[in-house]
């Protein structure tokens, strides 16, 4: 099973100090910032483009932050080039958003990023088994995307799950509802990438809490 990495949604934080907060995060121990992109058509809410990526980048350089670009759109094709050229390091689509997935993840590649798809709750697992060999991560959503502070769903485990057993050096994103309340669910089921926004950007001490997500990932790979 691949190292834990912890991966703050900055949807959480501070939009009028994203530069600060993306800091913040960092210094308070983040292996890399997630940074959740929507449309307002694949998803009713409107977050933030490549233009608002190229601005933090310009104040956390390559190799001293990565950015996990969570690419919640219609169209995901559209945008590679665009986040590329912004920063972007991981360029996670979703899988009900294409129908040309390896075409999509060549391009992805091609244009120098890492390459991730994410299902939503109701899409089966096996919907991305033949396409692990060609991705550097899976997101499974433990919530409908689209908003922030939802409510972890449990029942999304048993893809975590699936996922691990089949593939076991795959790193295996979770996203939704995350904390140190619902960690162990994730962890114990294989989950390796842990994104949480308002456990960890609203945490009394977040330096903490993600330490905590850390070691419970870190508890589940000693089993």
């Amino acid at each position: 099973m691949p190292e834990a990495k912890i991966a703050p949604s900055i949807l959480a934080g501070d939009f009028a100090n994203l530069e600060y907060e993306c800091k913040r995060m960092m210094k308070c121990g983040s292996d890399w910032l997630h940074i959740d992109i929507m449309d307002g058509h694949f998803v009713p809410n409107l977050t933030i483009g490549a233009p608002v990526v190229t601005c933090i980048r310009g104040a956390l350089p390559k190799g001293e932050s990565f950015f996990d670009c969570h690419m919640m759109v219609s169209d995901p094709e559209r945008w590679v080039d665009d986040f590329a050229k912004a920063g972007s390091d991981l360029y996670c689509f979703h899988y009900e958003a294409t129908t040309e997935h390896v075409a999509l993840i060549d391009k992805i590649h091609a244009a120098g990023m890492r390459a991730g798809c994410a299902i939503k709750p109701k899409t089966p697992a096996s919907a991305v088994f033949d396409l692990v060999p060609k991705l550097d991560m899976v997101l499974v959503m433990t919530v409908e995307p689209g908003f922030g502070g939802q409510k972890f769903m449990k029942d999304c485990m048993p893809k975590v799950e699936a996922l691990r057993s089949k593939f076991p050096e795959l790193d295996i994103e979770v996203d939704g509802g995350l904390s140190i309340d619902t960690i162990d669910f994730a962890a114990d089921a294989g989950a390796n990438v842990i994104v949480a926004g308002t456990g960890v950007f609203r945490a009394q001490d977040p330096q903490e809490a993600i330490a905590a997500l850390r070691a419970a990932v870190n508890k589940r790979q000693l089993k």
